[in-house]
């Protein structure tokens, strides 16, 4: 009798996963698929901390980088549809100070739902001159200082013309701490990892003990991130400080701050598959499954962008095997995810290196074992 397609998928996931593992090209690995809200293939592997001996659990915590993204942009959501603020608010009208000009000097408004999809004119990759956090680095700059460097920075273009990922989603939990006069972490809570039980994603980390370490990708292995870790990414250079977490005195970044489980954020990107209770209501959650930047250039084919994370507008143009309208996106401290509506389909992939849990052969695998 010929395998079951779970027990292929399930074969096809064990393998990639030993390989890479085996390899010792990622150290530590959960991987979670969930089909019609079920749990179908779960499998933790690894180390969480190598040196310590400690093996991958599945409910070991994970510094989640751009994983922070859609619980913020969902806290927005959360926030517009009780009247706290408009998605097409300007920014100042929360953040007065906030007014980054363009080139030629000009004050272009910026408004809440272009920093949702990044078509706001900011950018990540600031001179080192600008001393800009992007969230994962400068342990210890507080959140006023960080927003007024960046607002010193000149607009890469004019808000809406264009699409670039940015430190946008640092500037909104600023805004949205002042629109609801309460610190990020708190505006999170109440709002969507309160309601839907996810009790180990926070912004500092609770259970230290289960925190897993976080490690650079290198040769023959990779190493063990020391205070200030530099890694190389596909076309750029990333700073980590793998403590900021621990550092109260360091800004909450909505961009790259918080940490957390894959069955945590598993739940999460379920609660919005299916129409977004408890956190929100059909229409908002609708606004993150939806293309929202039309055909602007998201440097890959086929490619849109939601107010949370892309969307697959066509799959074919863009070499992938998702269904049109999926969505994906992930962390650069090793993780990635996706969901394909039309297969009922959710998949987490957390590993604790940098960047080879994020971009390249690994996560590229973990996809194609899941479509077989």
């Amino acid at each position: 009798m010929p395998p079951s397609p779970s027990d292929a998928r399930a074969r096809r996931l064990d393998a990639v996963i030993d390989a890479a593992i085996g390899e010792e090209r990622i150290v530590g690995a959960v991987v979670l698929v969930a089909e019609d809200g079920q749990i179908v293939y779960r499998r933790a592997a690894g180390h969480a901390d190598r040196e310590a001996g400690r093996p991958t659990a599945e409910d070991s915590i994970f510094r989640l980088a751009s994983v922070t993204k859609p619980l913020v942009a969902a806290a927005a959501l959360s926030l517009a549809e009780a009247g706290v603020l408009g998605l097409d608010d300007p920014v100042t009208r929360f953040l007065p100070g906030f007014r980054p000009k363009l080139a030629d000097g000009s004050e272009p408004a910026i408004t809440v739902r272009q920093l949702l999809t990044h078509t706001s004119g900011l950018i990540y990759g600031y001179p080192e001159s600008a001393g800009i956090s992007e969230g994962i680095d400068r342990p210890g700059r507080g959140m006023v200082e960080n927003l007024e460097r960046i607002a010193a920075q000149p607009l890469a273009f004019a808000p809406g013309t264009a699409w670039r990922y940015s430190v946008a989603i640092d500037v909104l939990g600023g805004l949205l701490e002042q629109a609801a006069g309460a610190g990020l972490p708190a505006i999170v809570a109440r709002h969507v990892t309160g309601p839907l039980g996810l009790a180990d994603t926070e912004f500092t980390p609770t259970k230290p003990e289960r925190l897993a370490a976080a490690y650079a990708d290198g040769k023959p292995r990779p190493i063990r991130m020391a205070a200030l870790q530099p890694v190389q990414g596909k076309d750029t250079i990333f700073l980590f400080a793998p403590d900021r977490c621990f550092d109260p005195a360091s800004f909450p970044s909505g961009g790259a701050g918080m940490v957390g489980t894959a069955g945590d954020f598993l739940a999460f990107l379920e609660a919005v598959r299916t129409g977004g209770g408890p956190i929100l209501s059909p229409a908002s959650a609708a606004l993150l499954g939806e293309n929202a930047i039309g055909t602007l250039d998201t440097g890959v084919p086929g490619r849109g962008f939601s107010l949370g994370w892309s969307i697959a507008r066509d799959p074919a143009a863009a070499g992938v095997p998702y269904s049109p309208g999926s969505w994906q996106w992930g962390g650069v401290y090793g993780h990635s995810w996706f969901v394909d509506p039309a297969r009922r389909l959710s998949v987490v992939a957390f590993s604790n290196t940098a960047v080879a849990g994020v971009d390249g052969a690994y996560p590229e695998a973990i996809r194609n074992a899941v479509y077989g």
